[in-house]
């Protein structure tokens, strides 16, 4: 019985430190760029797009394509930016706990 109210304080003081460690990674933003700077997008923690940085010389009708290419791939860097964020600090949280390989959180 002592053991199970042990694991369920573990529990509680877990949801706790979960709970914080999601409010500080929807402040997080994070910057990705493409094209060697010429474009870059900022995501915040909860992956919105808060800014979108385009270099004027790649403003022209005929290379659209590769200014769409340009913007998706400045998109899926600070997307895994954040992602790498999110990952490394959910690894500081659950540090000893004895979680099965694989199983990721939230459940």
């Amino acid at each position: 019985m002592k053991d199970l109210l042990g694991l369920m304080g573990k529990a509680k003081e877990m949801q706790a430190k979960f709970q914080a460690m999601q409010d500080e990674i929807a402040t997080l933003e994070a910057t990705g760029q493409a094209g060697g700077g010429l474009v870059s997008i900022t995501l915040t923690g909860k992956f919105e797009m808060r800014a979108l940085k385009i270099d004027p010389s790649l403003i022209k009708a005929d290379e659209a394509e590769i200014l769409e290419d340009l913007i998706l791939a400045a998109h899926n860097d600070a997307k895994n930016k954040v992602e790498q964020v999110m990952q490394e600090k959910t690894k500081a949280l659950t540090a000893g706990l004895p979680i099965p390989p694989g199983m990721k959180l939230p459940f």
